[in-house]
């Protein structure tokens, strides 16, 4: 269930996926090694606005936070340009996902009996 966040009009969204799915998001979490990233050196959220990722697995539970990246430029001149680089194209990578899988849901024809 994703939520609009502060100060964004939005309506309270629910997502059923199969099983697949999950394990299909969990391996590019885990091929990603963002696990292995600290966002300590990474640019603050700021008035741009915030990107959060929690990665609950196994037994870790990391939460990482950093300002809204717009470009790859923006990666390449933080204080860690290759912690930084894992976390966008990761990010990029569950966005592609995410909106694979709805353009697929509003092309998909019914079986008419």
């Amino acid at each position: 269930m994703a939520k609009a966040g502060p100060g964004r009009v939005g309506r309270l969204r629910e997502v059923y996926v199969s099983q697949s799915v999950i394990a299909e998001l969990k391996r590019i979490v885990e091929d990603s090694e963002v696990l292995k990233e600290d966002d300590n050196s990474w640019p603050a959220p700021d008035r741009v606005g915030r990107q959060e990722l929690e990665v609950v697995q196994g037994g870790q539970h990391i939460s990482f936070t950093c300002t809204k990246l717009g470009s790859v430029l923006q990666v390449q001149n933080s204080k860690d340009p290759d912690g930084l680089r894992t976390f966008y194209y990761l990010v990029q990578d569950l966005k592609c996902m995410v909106f694979s899988l709805i353009s697929a849901h509003f092309k998909i024809q019914p079986i008419q009996k």
